[in-house]
């Protein structure tokens, strides 16, 4: 199974989908908008944890910036109901790190942020992801990518209004909405961001 990709990146689509190409060979790796958006130029050089998802009628490959956010997606794909969609759009609303916290407080408010999960689901997942995710964050080494991680002052605001933008792009969300929930946001941690984002959108509807 697939479990990394180093390689060049060729292309970037707006729903988040790359192609890396490692020794000749092109992979089609589903990363999400918002860490495709953070792996840097056309034709450079990436990295990226991969999930080698197996089904009887279907591969697919799932890319992530950290081992962290891999070992979280893979927790809840583990929980019922959940698959990998489900999975990557918690991820895009909650890093690990950040959804461990979530959990830790049966928060469900903060999960009903995630596009598709309603109160029943959140209530759900919260029993089930308590000892899913019990360790996974903390005895897994944030890497430089692991943006949940990172420092808050290592990333100007403008980066990550970007992430942002590209995120709830992969949402669904139309320009005019992406464009009201970011007005006037400020800061340079692109979850909390995508979180304020995501609160103002879900008063509006």
């Amino acid at each position: 199974m697939i479990g990394s990709l180093r390689g060049r990146l060729l292309h970037r689509s707006p729903d988040g989908e790359i192609l890396v190409e490692a020794a000749g060979v092109g992979y089609r790796v589903q990363a999400g908008p918002v860490t495709a958006a953070r792996l840097g130029d056309l034709d450079s050089e990436v990295f990226v944890w991969v999930h080698h998802h197996i089904r009887e009628d279907n591969q697919a490959l799932y890319g992530f910036a950290s081992e962290a956010e891999r070992a979280t997606f893979e927790a809840l794909l583990g929980a019922h109901g959940v698959g990998p969609a489900l999975a990557q759009a918690i991820l895009s609303v909650h890093p690990p790190s950040a959804l461990a916290q979530v959990v830790a407080a049966e928060d469900a408010t903060a999960l009903c942020l995630v596009p598709g999960v309603g109160r029943k689901t959140a209530a759900r997942l919260l029993i089930e992801l308590k000892s899913r995710l019990d360790g996974v964050v903390a005895h897994v080494a944030p890497s430089a990518g692991d943006a949940s991680a990172a420092p808050s002052g290592d990333r100007p605001t403008v980066t990550a209004l970007a992430d942002v933008r590209v995120g709830l792009a992969g949402l669904g969300y139309g320009p005019e909405e992406i464009a009201e929930a970011t007005r006037d946001l400020e800061g340079t941690d692109s979850g909390d961001l995508l979180r304020s984002a995501l609160k103002r959108l879900s008063g509006s509807r």
